[in-house]
């Protein structure tokens, strides 16, 4: 009797064991602790100079990391997406959908089901930031949509778009300049998590307005097309902002707007410090190729 009791209760301590281990790593995973089955290591950031030109040519995976010095790439630094792809010279978003069991599915599934579509599709939050600072500079990269992820979240939206990050003091200090779902392009600011529009009008063409559910994005897809940002502080602490566009990857970049933020018109202050520069899409499967910089 007693050797069928010990052999139950080794069985019992073990599937204990096991269920604790199970959870204790899906805990990890949801925390964000366990980035990757084999944990890359953090890189330090490289000493960048002017000019600064990545094409995207060292094939891999750039996990998203909580901080940026967690981060395995020393020139960027994957603030939400999931996963930052390279391969062939071409950068890409998470494209599809994840499997079920995914890292980064079950994490999203967690933190943020609503933005994810339930941690299926993190690439709808993909932030990509530089690690190194800039302040009067030119930003440029091309882009091709290859899917609108049709979520139901409210936050799928007019305001959605491809953007790029100019003097990124952090997630809610930096302006921004992209195009935008609805055909328009746009300068606008987030200071202390505000939102400013500095100027904003349209661009891209379509034979029936953006509508979420009929027309939900007017940017065309399947298709290379180049933006540039151009930011630079005045003499009298102004700050001039400018979009350029280059619709078929011709090398004929445009000038489509230009604000000028007085740090007063539009409220919050202007930003003056320098900072990182990114990339940011929203509610899409994106790739990227020619990512450059330039000092003024």
């Amino acid at each position: 009797m007693k050797k069928y009791f010990l052999g139950f209760l080794i069985i019992v301590l073990l599937a204990v064991g096991i269920f604790v281990w199970r959870s204790s790593y899906f805990e990890k995973i949801v925390r964000g602790i366990v980035l990757s089955p084999s944990r890359q290591l953090a890189s330090i950031a490289a000493a960048v100079q002017s000019p600064f030109y990545y094409t995207f040519k060292v094939d891999g995976v750039l996990d998203e990391a909580g901080k940026m010095d967690d981060s395995s790439s020393p020139y960027f630094w994957l603030n939400s997406g999931g996963q930052f792809l390279l391969k062939d010279g071409i950068g890409k978003t998470v494209q599809g959908e994840l499997v079920k069991f995914n890292k980064w599915r079950l994490a999203y599934a967690a933190s943020n089901p609503t933005d994810t579509d339930g941690g299926y599709h993190p690439q709808n939050i993909f932030r990509l930031v530089m690690r190194s600072k800039w302040q009067n500079f030119q930003q440029e990269i091309y882009f091709k949509i290859t899917k609108s992820n049709l979520s139901m979240n409210i936050n799928r939206n007019a305001s959605n778009g491809v953007l790029l990050f100019n003097r990124y003091q952090g997630g809610n200090n930096l302006y921004y300049v992209g195009i935008r779902v609805d055909g328009t392009v746009i300068i606008k600011k987030k200071i202390k998590g505000v939102y400013y529009i500095l100027a904003q009008e349209s661009f891209y063409k379509a034979d029936s307005p953006y509508n979420r559910d009929t027309n939900p994005n007017i940017i065309p897809s399947q298709k290379w097309i180049g933006l540039r940002s151009e930011i630079k502080t005045n003499s009298d602490n102004t700050v001039s902002i400018k979009i350029f566009v280059d619709k078929d990857k011709t090398g004929n970049w445009v000038l489509v707007l230009e604000a000028l933020d007085d740090g007063f018109s539009y409220g919050g202050g202007a930003i003056l410090n320098e900072g990182y520069t990114g990339i940011r899409t929203d509610f899409m499967d994106v790739e990227f190729s020619d990512y450059k910089i330039i000092k003024l």
